[in-house]
Formats: C-alpha cells, sequence, structure tokens
C-alpha cells in the first residue's frame, strides 16, 4: 500500500503495523514492548503512544491498565460485522469492476502465488495472499477512503484467523474460488460475479464463526 507522502509520522506508522497484521507477524493478544516497537520504527514513546492510541480506536490494540498494549482477539461479535462491513465494501466494488483495470491482473497474480504457496503447505501465505485477493477488489472501485477503511478490515480478520491453530480449512477452498472470479471479471460477467462473492463471503463467515467456536468449546 503506498502511504501519501504528507501522511502524519503516527499514521505512517500506524499504517506498517496494520501491514504486520494482515502479514500474520503479530499474534492476537501478543503484548507489545514500548521499547522495542519504538526501537523498530524509529520513533520517540511520545509517538508511538499516539500510534497505539490510534489503533486501540480501530479496534486493532486493548490497552489494559497496568499491564500495557496487547494485540486485540477479535471475538465472534466482530466477525459478523466484520463480514457485514466486508459484504457492502466488497460487493460495491466488484460491481464498479471493468476488464482492463490493473487490479485485475494484480488478481491474476496473487491467486498463482497462493497455488504455489498452497503446493508448499504454506498456509499462512496463503492467507496472505488471500487478504491481498480481496484487497485488490476493493481497488477496482478506484476510492482511498474505501481502500483506508478496508486496510482495519483486513487487519481484524488476519487477528481472526490467528486465534485458529489449523486454519488450511479456512483457506484451502477460496484459492480456486478466487480463480473463478477473476475469469468472471476477465470475460465481463460482472454481475455472476458479484453473485459469487457474495455467496463466497456468506460461506467464508459461516466457517470462519464454526471455527471460533470449536476453538471456544476447546477452551473450556
Amino acid at each position: 500500500m503506498v502511504e501519501p507522502d504528507d501522511q502524519p509520522l503516527a499514521g505512517k506508522v500506524a499504517s506498517r503495523i496494520r501491514e504486520m497484521l494482515i502479514d500474520g507477524d503479530l499474534a492476537p493478544g501478543e503484548k507489545l514492548s514500548e521499547q522495542h516497537v519504538a526501537s523498530l520504527f524509529g520513533i520517540s514513546r511520545n509517538t508511538l503512544r499516539e500510534v497505539f492510541r490510534l489503533l486501540t480506536s480501530q479496534s486493532l490494540l486493548t490497552h489494559i491498565p497496568n499491564r500495557g498494549v496487547f494485540v486485540a482477539a477479535p471475538d465472534e461479535v466482530c466477525v459478523i460485522d466484520i463480514y457485514r462491513v466486508r459484504r457492502v465494501i466488497e460487493l460495491g466494488a466488484l460491481r464498479a469492476a471493468s476488464r482492463g483495470h490493473p487490479a485485475v491482473a494484480r488478481m491474476n497474480t496473487l491467486v498463482a502465488e497462493a497455488k504455489e504457496a498452497q503446493k508448499n503447505g504454506d498456509w499462512r501465505r496463503v492467507g496472505t495472499f488471500n487478504m491481498e485477493f480481496h484487497r485488490a477488489i476493493v481497488e477496482l472501485a478506484d476510492s482511498p477512503r474505501l481502500n483506508a477503511c478496508f486496510e482495519m478490515i483486513l487487519a481484524e480478520l488476519r487477528l481472526v484467523f490467528g486465534q485458529l491453530e489449523n486454519n488450511a480449512h479456512l483457506h484451502e477452498p477460496f484459492v480456486e474460488l478466487n480463480a473463478s472470479l477473476v475469469t468472471l471479471i476477465e470475460t465481463g460477467m460482472i454481475l455472476e460475479a458479484v453473485d459469487r462473492l457474495e455467496a463466497y463471503l456468506l460461506q467464508s463467515e459461516r466457517m470462519v464463526l464454526a471455527a471460533l467456536q470449536r476453538r471456544g468449546n476447546q477452551d473450556r
């Protein structure tokens, strides 16, 4: 993601941390050391606290008094709302799609990369490529504001997947579904692509909620 040159420092660092969350580099529930994070980005403690406040307001971090700042661990209620937002943004963006949009070529590349990671059994990378695929869908709308909003949704979603130890089954079915979406867009079958994506998101939501419920039952 390209950051505007005039973006405040705290905003730039917050965006980089969101990218780390999307890539799966930070785990749900992980405690963040102020000293380590400030050193990592070369920023002052005051700037770091501003970053933490910003990410906490976006539900990506949680501040626990007298304990510190932790990476958030979204629950089932959050998942339902995440998918509600995904439907509004992704389906709307897909309706605006054109076959020649640069994001379509990127989607093709991401499908190929996901298939390669799938062959290697690297499900974390499959998940990352899938996140980027959905980011590319939103880019079809050519709206920087939608892109920025969706970045937060992707980060939250990755924190959901990060709570599930074995999430191969949550990614595997969607590699081929992503490929089919690209084919529909490239052949100009936009309405069919929208219908398929709507069913896709419903299937994904149900699978994620079921996985979280199983995890909750095991923890009890």
